[in-house]
């Protein structure tokens, strides 16, 4: 394999853009989107790092589950915004 550091820097930044999305986005369903994506983008970070016990669980309990999880609560709930107070 060659040299990781840019598919880490570059994994990085994508999760950092996932990470500040979250917090401007407006609509819940673009929210948890972006959650999912930074999870598998911190999973594959943890696969790179040798971690693959660590990135299994963060991609199947951070990108699927809790995931799905706001997604069904999202159904549930009459609002698809974000309420401005």
């Amino acid at each position: 394999m060659q040299n990781p550091t840019f598919y880490i820097t570059l994994l990085l930044a994508g999760f950092l853009i996932t990470s500040i999305f979250v917090l401007f986005a407006r609509k819940l369903i673009w929210i948890i989107t972006s959650i999912g994506l930074g999870s598998v983008l911190l999973s594959v970070i943890f696969f790179i790092f040798g971690a693959p016990f660590a990135g299994a669980f963060e991609l199947s309990v951070g990108a699927g589950l809790i995931s799905i999880l706001f997604i069904i609560a999202t159904s549930l709930t009459n609002t698809a915004r974000v309420s401005k107070k």
